[in-house]
């Protein structure tokens, strides 16, 4: 398959007739630690990877958006901005259906454009092909119109996209670091003050991702299901959010608390801990830190938040055991399927992809797709 850039500007070319105005790109991510946190107002540690969409962009003059979309078959969506935003069928045209419709409620006027839009972020991994879209076509439809949008601004409008339009009550994680990412870092963002804080990823150091084969899709079901929990379990604390609680206050106050709820507001306290203390493993290199932390994340997912697959925790054993507590790996993204991502020493990284060669296929009993990513920048114009 060629590169998305590519196919993004020929499908533009093909369809519009001329070359496209600009190209837009945003990334993909990948969670190392801080697991649904992030709308529990609390802390996580992305990057955001050398994946991504593009959205080939020009003007139009009919007063409507019309999109092509490589990656579903060159399948066309259009909507007039002069009549309300209704939804589409095809749910990838519901995430830009809805960025142009939280930028007009916004107040951000808008102007009919062609696009064009291509990716290689593998489409419900665990690794926000949504948020990449969402913000890359955000930034398409704003510099179309010659309208300036902040990065922390961007990403709120995505969020409110992916919640109010599309359905998915995710937090601001991965529309933040579309938006904000970091070349060679990892950000540790705190999900209530948007205050990003990176964290260099050391030279030596592997980011290494496999796919497990099982798709997810968080518009409703589990997902959304996870949060109600939570924001039922900050009541029962009396707290704004579980963010503000301490593992003692957990304790201690959980008299009354169903066990279900209980065990959703353990994960989350525990993994902002945990959270906060891999950022300072890894700003140190202490990979051996830096993977405990990761195993325990891991086990709190499967154990307490119930958001992992049989297959992916044989997924996680498998990449865990070649580095021998040097490093770790665990499911990353928003749970029911997808990645499991490692954090390992450049040398060590052969063992965990022959590792998973030799005991790992998947659902379907073909290999599991492997690659080594690099933390890279957030959404620009090419």
């Amino acid at each position: 398959m060629t590169n998305p850039q590519t196919r993004a500007r020929a499908a533009y070319q093909k369809y519009f007739g001329i070359e496209p105005a600009m190209l837009l790109r945003a990334p993909g991510r990948v969670n190392l630690i801080g697991e649904h946190t992030d709308y529990n107002d609390g802390f996580v540690l992305p990057c955001a990877i050398d994946r991504e969409t593009i959205v080939a962009v020009g003007p139009a003059s009919n007063g409507a958006i019309t999109a092509i979309a490589c990656d579903f078959g060159e399948h066309r969506d259009s909507f007039s901005l002069s009549e309300p935003i209704g939804h589409a069928a095809a749910e990838w045209a519901n995430y830009l259906r809805g960025m142009a419709k939280v930028m007009l409620d916004d107040g951000i006027p808008l102007v009919s454009a062609h696009m064009a839009i291509a990716g290689d972020v593998p489409l419900g991994s665990g690794l926000s092909s949504s948020a990449s879209l969402e913000v890359a076509a955000g930034y398409a439809l704003a510099r179309i119109a010659r309208q300036i949008v902040g990065p922390a601004h961007m990403a709120k409008l995505a969020q409110r996209a992916e919640n109010d339009f599309v359905g998915c009550a995710c937090g601001i994680m991965d529309q933040l670091i579309a938006t904000s990412g970091q070349a060679g870092h990892a950000l540790l963002i705190d999900c209530r003050t948007l205050d990003c804080t990176p964290v260099s990823i050391p030279n030596d150091v592997s980011i290494l991702i496999a796919h497990s084969g099982v798709r997810h899709a968080h518009a409703g079901g589990e997902y959304n299901d996870r949060r109600r929990q939570c924001e039922a379990a900050a009541r029962h604390y009396g707290v704004a959010a579980l963010r503000d609680l301490t593992v003692q206050q957990l304790e201690l106050g959980k008299a009354g608390l169903d066990d279900v709820s209980y065990r959703r507001a353990r994960h989350v306290v525990t993994e902002n801990a945990r959270t906060e203390a891999a950022a300072s493993a890894l700003k140190s290199a202490d990979l051996a830190r830096l993977g405990e932390l990761m195993v325990q994340s891991h086990a709190s997912m499967r154990d307490d938040f119930e958001i992992t697959v049989p297959a992916i925790d044989h997924l996680a054993e498998i990449m865990t055991a070649p580095l021998a507590g040097d490093g770790g790996a665990r499911m990353t993204g928003g749970g029911f399927g997808g990645c499991v991502v490692a954090v390992a020493a450049n040398a060590n990284v052969p063992a965990v992809v022959n590792a998973i060669a030799d005991h790992y296929r998947t659902p379907e009993g073909l290999p599991a797709d492997v690659f080594v990513c690099r933390a890279s920048a957030g959404a620009s114009k090419i």
